[in-house]
């Protein structure tokens, strides 16, 4: 994407939050009596049928939640909107997004009179009595039937999916939205990544370091340090880690070679069988030029191959999964290559069985390489809880582009059960019910362990995966264990199942 298109999604996702943090900043002063300054009203106001009074209920709870982690009553109440603003966007993109790769029907780009809906209200007329004719039915059960797959970001049981923008505010979102100047961004499987990257806007990022030279918090460190890596930078780091193991696995024999464009790959490779050494050559090559190292052979140790099921990739900071999305491509390959080979195929540690065993023919391994991927390749963590909702998002989407590449029907496509986006945050729940919690636990030795791993976890939303927290817990662990062994009041084994052979190595998280 050249600058000026990235300028106007910049220019309407700014916008769209302005849009929508007032319009639910007004619905919760308003309709809930949940004010922008962190009051609440001890009760809900007279106007509120039984319906409402149970949305007030559930957003006094997130609000007093938010307090009860150590917010101040304002920024609490701003969380909540900055959160609920942030769903309702990313939901709306992802259906613009959905619409030009025909995974869903015409939902939103025509407001009402788009063919989706349409189709919907033929079905059942009498939603036209409606005040919004139906329309927020619609588009809650495609949330709730792409929720299937992508519960992250479309779960309507998450708090932040408890307000909905009204009429107005809603037409100007599409309005937003369905400009003439984004017409070209939604086939980009990139765009969804630039919608969180400008979320935030650079005025907010500088009124946080003026305030602290230090990030204060969580969102302060994922909000300060977030960058939308260059592809190039993407392609060389992928290309020499996952696409460099591969051809060394091949022996150079793959496609890879040729597709990824930054591997690096030395003239006069030489790669070595199983059991042979790297040859004991550096005294006798110390007084040759760099161009004359390059003529030499290079050794390449023997790297023993490995079924793709059992190869991981891990984004400790994934963001919006640009590297993983980029991975999902070299997967591709790699499985496709890896089924060819129809003698020394090896055995997958997940299934017991070779890739060829498991798919009989091209068309069931094409089938099923989407799911295969996002089950058993990609990994990624993030600070940023909306990182979890765009990362999952995107790959769920270049899996659907895939299922399209191999020509297979939207009907006849195995549903993506699973994607392995973390995020990294603190235990969850509040100390006075964790406390309460551990009391009733028995042997006494649990509540302890949990009371430690609470206390531990408090840096996770800072530190993400440099939290090592297997070396956090191993002391509490060995104690617990040595406490058990004293007091015989329970085998270790049934006390604290799969801790029983624990050690900083086994890395159980």
């Amino acid at each position: 994407m050249d600058k000026e298109i990235r300028n106007r999604i910049q220019r309407a996702t700014q916008e769209a939050r302005r849009l929508l943090e007032n319009e639910y900043s007004e619905q919760l002063a308003g309709t809930y009596d949940i004010l922008q300054d962190g009051r609440i009203l001890a009760e809900p106001g007279s106007h509120l049928d039984a319906c409402g009074r149970l949305v007030r209920e559930k957003l006094v709870a997130v609000v007093e939640h938010k307090r009860a982690g150590g917010m101040k009553p304002a920024e609490a109440v701003d969380d909540y909107l900055r959160e609920a603003a942030f769903t309702t966007l990313n939901r709306f993109v992802a259906l613009k997004m959905l619409e030009a790769r025909g995974l869903v029907l015409e939902s939103i780009s025509r407001g009402e009179q788009s063919a989706g809906f349409k189709e919907f209200i033929g079905l059942a007329p009498a939603l036209a009595l409606l005040e919004d004719h139906g329309y927020q039915l619609y588009i809650e059960s495609l949330f709730d039937e792409i929720g299937r797959e992508v519960g992250v970001l479309f779960d309507r049981r998450d708090p932040a999916s408890l307000l909905w923008p009204r009429r107005q505010a809603l037409q100007d979102l599409l309005a937003l939205l369905n400009s003439d100047g984004l017409s070209e961004v939604w086939g980009e499987d990139e765009t969804i990544g630039w919608v969180y990257q400008y979320f935030n806007s650079d005025d907010e990022r500088r009124k946080m370091r003026d305030e602290s030279a230090a990030p204060r918090n969580s969102r302060e460190l994922a909000v300060r340090n977030q960058f939308f890596t260059p592809r190039y930078v993407v392609q060389f780091l992928t290309d020499n880690t996952l696409g460099r193991t591969w051809y060394e696995m091949q022996q150079g024999n793959t496609r890879l070679k040729e597709t990824c464009q930054y591997l690096v790959r030395r003239p006069n490779e030489v790669f070595l069988s199983l059991g042979q050494e790297v040859p004991a050559t550096e005294e006798e090559h110390a007084d040759l030029t760099k161009e004359e190292m390059l003529r030499l052979p290079a050794y390449i140790p023997y790297r023993q191959p490995k079924d793709p099921r059992d190869i991981k990739i891990l984004d400790p900071a994934c963001g919006s999964g640009h590297f993983l999305l980029y991975a999902f491509d070299l997967l591709q390959v790699i499985y496709e290559e890896a089924w060819a080979v129809e003698h020394d195929a090896q055995e997958s540690e997940a299934t017991g069985k070779a890739l060829r065993i498991d798919y009989a023919d091209l068309p069931s391994l094409h089938a099923a390489i989407p799911g295969l991927i996002l089950r058993y390749n990609l990994h990624g963590i993030d600070i940023d809880p909306r990182c979890a909702q765009i990362a999952a998002l995107a790959l769920w989407m270049r899996a659907q582009r895939a299922y399209q590449e191999a020509s297979l029907a939207r009907t006849k496509r195995p549903p993506i059960t699973r994607t392995n986006i973390i995020i990294a945050e603190p235990m969850p729940g509040e100390k006075e019910m964790m406390q309460e919690f551990t009391a009733a636990l028995q042997p006494r030795v649990l509540g302890q362990m949990v009371e430690v791993i609470f206390d531990r976890m408090k840096l996770a939303g800072e530190a993400g995966s440099l939290l090592k927290i297997e070396e956090e817990i191993f002391e509490v662990v060995e104690e617990a264990k040595a406490d058990l062994k004293q007091q015989r009041s329970a085998p270790v084994a049934d006390a604290l199942p799969g801790l029983e052979s624990y050690s900083v190595n086994s890395r159980p998280i």
